[in-house]
């Protein structure tokens, strides 16, 4: 378990350097970019492969294959193993030829379909924003190509122990976007389409930066175009059900957009500026014990070592919780302050702050619900059941569906303001029903058993953490300066006291739960 904590460690410190670098990148962005319109095409044409790169690449295509690799790893020789990932590569590599050309062709359709308010939308008759954002897709969807290669090389070292080199690979994406704001935005008729190129450059980095490292290994592959080998068979076997299962956020992601694109002009600004804070310690937290975990939980199911299966799972759900509990509510006391510091240096107002804040905390109520299926997932996938996550994800996805209408559509009609916090708040909720039932199979098929602790010590260790949020938040709110301050203070002075602020919020959580007698070898063995 050392070891695991060692690894999700270099894991979280390096996403934490690519998210924190990438809060810079949306500060620039906002900088220098009006929330509307113009911003709404490109997040919208940067959504669409992003979001293909999380459901096929990092989510469906690296937890099939992550258990393939690690069984071919332990019981096969080094021979079978370069053979499964040359095929691999080559079936990869064409596959992901053929999705990119579809994209780029059917930019204008995906446009509409994923922002229908683009053409339907009142003031939207002349399709200018339909059509910006088919232009800039053209741009953007080759990533999908990019990303997904630099997914399977991640995989690779991932399954090998090999945590930092793949988890820093973002900071490269960042980097390029923000040189391309800078740099080459004043060379466009259409400043914004800067930013689509600067994501094509980001996915060219991330592919080559992780190259030197899958040499080391001596596992570079040599694409084989040939069919029929097993593994890749039983590869996308996994795959085609993990995609729906794996998929569950990014569906509901883009479900909220296609309906934001039918609300007020900067909609889906404002959504996407609140996704982006709580993306950090979901990544930082949820996503880096998801990849640390998954590769062990696959060895041990390998290996018949149930007892270690499950005090895996258990040491990712209580750490999760540890953290994902103070996020939540620091980031719903600290909506306003982090948006106004961050974001309203340049051409945006406080408007956007107001806007944002809305989705940023309704949005961030599903934050445990997040990081746990990030760290229940897996309990399925390392065991190559694919079944149960898709239908709980499928049942989740209906659910979001059902809840954004019968939250925003009553939000709308009484003409209320901030009805896109409405589409957070459904995603929130249906994040809880997809961990809940997550759990609750794990439980039922008796893979998951909280080994390290009876039921009453987790209630009374739960309890206890309750106790140390509300110390929490009680200083965080006697130490935060009411909104007019956020709202005209230089960005210094907001940057310090947002420092503050935090570093309160630490000291006071942690502190609290150290004088209610919580240690650390309770949530890490």
């Amino acid at each position: 378990m050392s070891r695991m904590l060692r690894s999700g460690a270099i894991v979280s410190a390096m996403t934490m350097v690519s998210r924190v670098l990438g809060l810079v990148r949306d500060a620039i962005i906002f900088h220098f970019f009006p929330a509307g319109g113009m911003l709404d095409a490109f997040f919208v044409a940067f959504r669409i492969p992003n979001l293909l790169r999380r459901m096929v690449a990092e989510g469906a295509f690296s937890l099939a294959f992550i258990p393939v690799l690690a069984e071919y790893k332990e019981s096969r020789s080094k021979e079978d193993l370069q053979n499964l990932l040359n095929h691999v590569a080559g079936t990869l590599s064409l596959v992901l030829f053929g999705i990119t050309i579809i994209g780029m062709v059917a930019a204008p359709l995906l446009a509409m379909m994923f922002a229908p308010g683009f053409v339907f939308g009142e003031g939207q008759q002349d399709g200018s924003q339909a059509d910006l954002t088919a232009q800039l897709l053209v741009i953007t969807f080759p990533y999908i190509f990019l990303i997904a290669l630099s997914a399977f090389v991640s995989a690779i070292l991932n399954t090998f122990q090999k945590f930092a080199v793949p988890a820093f690979t973002p900071v490269l994406l960042n980097v390029a976007m923000i040189s391309s704001v800078i740099w080459l935005a004043p060379y466009f008729d259409q400043p914004v389409e800067a930013l689509a190129w600067g994501v094509i450059v980001g996915g060219v980095l991330q592919l080559a930066f992780q190259i030197p490292a899958l040499m080391k290994l001596g596992l570079l592959p040599k694409p084989n175009f040939r069919r029929g080998h097993d593994g890749v068979k039983k590869i996308m076997k996994l795959m085609v059900p993990a995609l729906l299962g794996s998929s569950v956020a990014q569906i509901n992601i883009l479900i909220n957009t296609a309906i934001a694109s039918l609300l007020a002009a900067g909609s889906i600004s404002w959504l996407y500026a609140s996704d982006r804070f709580v993306e950090l310690p979901l990544a930082i937290i949820g996503v880096a014990i998801g990849v640390v975990i998954l590769p062990k939980l696959s060895g041990d199911h390998v290996n018949a070592k149930a007892k270690a299966f499950s005090e895996t799972l258990d040491w990712g759900v209580r750490l999760g919780l540890l953290i994902a509990m103070p996020a939540m509510v620091g980031l719903m006391l600290l909506a306003k302050p982090i948006l106004a510091t961050v974001l309203t240096n340049g051409v945006n107002n406080w408007n956007l702050v107001e806007m944002s804040s809305l989705s940023l905390m309704t949005y961030s109520f599903g934050l445990p619900a997040f990081i746990l299926v990030k760290v229940l997932a897996p309990g399925f996938y390392s065991r190559q059941n694919t079944r149960t996550p898709v239908r709980i994800g499928m049942f989740a996805v209906l659910s979001n569906i059902i809840l954004s209408i019968m939250i925003v559509y009553p939000w709308v009609k009484m003409d209320m303001i901030g009805p896109h916090a409405g589409l957070a708040l459904s995603t929130a909720l249906a994040g809880y029903i997809n961990a809940g039932l997550l759990l609750y199979q794990l439980k039922k098929q008796n893979i998951y058993q909280t080994v390290s602790q009876s039921k009453k010590l987790w209630l009374r260790d739960l309890l206890r953490l309750v106790l140390a949020l509300l110390v929490m938040a009680a200083i965080v709110m006697w130490l935060n300066p009411d909104d007019a301050w956020w709202k005209n203070s230089g960005i210094m002075d907001k940057v310090s006291k947002l420092l503050i602020l935090i570093i309160a919020a630490i000291v006071s959580y942690f502190g609290a739960l150290y004088i209610l007698g919580v240690r650390k070898r309770i949530f890490i063995p």
